[in-house]
């Protein structure tokens, strides 16, 4: 399951990166990093992964105008996204919901929670 799949990591928490990484990469998952809000459009154009994490926080340009941004572009309307975030309010998941989102997760999670919903994602 997985193998040769690529996931695009969109998180600045150098601690969710490591533990994201090893818990996908030991699946068999290609695991790229990207951690700054204004250029992560480019980084998901030029990986065009298989399943995208990403942070509702990031430096320079929040994950909900990502993934707004992400269902307007025809390419990217349908790629799977998994949201993290801190914060568990309504509001945030209300948010992430209009914009788009695949499926939400609030930090702290478990590694085998996003191992579970990333090949979950993948498959359809």
């Amino acid at each position: 399951m997985g193998e040769g799949k690529r996931v695009l990591l969109i998180e600045d928490e150098p601690n969710i990166i490591e533990a994201v990484r090893f818990i996908l990469s030991r699946d068999g998952w290609v695991v790229d990093t990207h951690s700054d809000g204004a250029t992560a459009m480019a980084a998901v154009a030029r990986r065009m992964p298989d399943v995208i994490i990403l942070d509702a926080m990031l430096p320079n340009r929040s994950g909900f105008e990502i993934l707004r941004d992400l269902r307007e572009q025809p390419d990217t309307a349908d790629l799977p996204v998994l949201m993290l975030t801190a914060r568990g309010q309504a509001k945030d998941r209300e948010r992430a919901e209009e914009a788009g989102v695949s499926h939400y997760m609030t930090k702290p999670f478990s590694n085998a929670e996003v191992l579970e919903r990333v090949r979950a994602l993948s498959a359809g």
